[in-house]
């Protein structure tokens, strides 16, 4: 089964086809992304109307180079699968419309993929995991733990109930006068600074409930900044570490009440997975992989070019779906918001 997959939900533009073969097992074909973090770092963060005329612009070339380099035309494929949303109405909009329209001159199936389950069934794709697996997934957008039952069939166990993980780091970033994307500027500076220095806060640490609150933490960094203002270089390393550590110590202790949710409503995890573009953090993957050896199960950390926006975790989102006859038709419309819990669920959510 050969499908392409589109990404359009944010600030990049990617195309690849992706294979998933009889026995569940998938491949890689083709994977093309084009970034647009020059185009909005001068804004700090990504500007709507930008991206969506970017994509308007490329993605026509992103989609023709990755059919090239899968060797393959249209009419090989068998299924077009495009992000449907949650994302950035504007580009959500280009990328679906371009699926349609391939779709219906291919004369192929339309798969309309969630973005978050994309990023949910990635393991799948990498570690060919069987469900059910616990997954942490975190990003710029979005903070949840979630059991992944099934194709279509999750149950949420904790989300964020202010800012996302990758929000947090962005906006402190901003604050300590780093470049965007503030994620790696600010992992970069916290591998030089001292964690210790600064005491800051631990939100929602020893609670029953898997939640998250990073607003606190965002605060009490603010407040550090402007006693010692104007800042060292020192400082803002010392900061970036006091808050990666902060952050690290918060996603250990509230994935930890996660997996001790799922265990107790679904049994032990074939694995924790962890996905999203904050997981390209090596000081969170580890913290992460320490969890799962205490947990008795193992962490699946997709390689970190399939953990931020890409077309092929959108693929193979579509195959899985397609491969249950899950199809969506051309009236299918594009989505600011769209919960995992709204999905159509696979008519043997369980099986592997």
């Amino acid at each position: 089964m050969l499908v392409l997959g589109i990404e359009t939900t944010c600030d990049e533009t990617a195309a690849a086809v992706v294979e998933r073969r009889e026995d569940g097992r998938g491949r890689i074909l083709s994977n093309v992304i084009l970034s647009q973090v020059n185009e909005h770092a001068v804004f700090g963060g990504v500007v709507p109307e930008i991206a969506a005329r970017a994509h308007v612009e490329i993605l026509d070339h992103v989609i023709a180079k990755a059919m090239v380099d899968a060797d393959l035309s249209f009419a090989d494929l068998d299924g077009v699968a495009a992000a449907a949303g949650p994302g950035l109405i504007g580009g959500v909009i280009v990328g679906l419309t371009t699926a349609k329209a391939i779709a219906v001159v291919a004369e192929k199936p339309l798969l309309a993929v969630n973005h978050l389950e994309a990023h949910a069934l990635t393991a799948r794709l990498t570690d060919n995991l069987p469900f059910p697996y616990c997954l942490f997934l975190a990003s710029g957008g979005h903070t949840q733990i979630v059991a992944v039952l099934g194709v279509g069939d999750y149950a949420r166990l904790g989300t964020t109930v202010d800012d996302a993980i990758g929000e947090a780091y962005d906006k402190t970033a901003k604050l300590l006068g780093l470049p965007y994307p503030g994620g790696p500027a600010v992992e970069e500076q916290a591998g030089r600074g001292e964690a210790m220095r600064f005491a800051l806060p631990r939100p929602m640490l020893g609670r029953a409930e898997p939640d998250f609150s990073l607003s606190g933490l965002k605060t009490a960094l603010r407040l550090e900044a402007e006693k010692i203002a104007p800042l060292a270089e020192q400082d803002v390393a010392d900061l970036c570490a006091g808050f990666q550590a902060a952050v690290v110590d918060v996603v250990a202790d509230r994935v930890g009440a996660g997996l001790r949710v799922f265990q107790q409503r679904f049994g032990q995890p074939a694995a924790l997975v962890v996905a999203g573009g904050v997981a390209a953090n090596q000081a969170i993957r580890g913290a992460l992989t320490r969890l799962a050896v205490e947990a008795d199960t193992r962490l699946a950390a997709p390689p970190v070019e399939l953990c931020t926006d890409n077309g092929a975790i959108i693929a193979w989102a579509g195959a899985e779906r397609l491969a249950l006859g899950l199809i969506d038709d051309l009236e299918t419309s594009p989505r600011a918001r769209w919960p995992l819990e709204e999905l159509k669920r696979a008519t043997a959510p369980n099986s592997a």
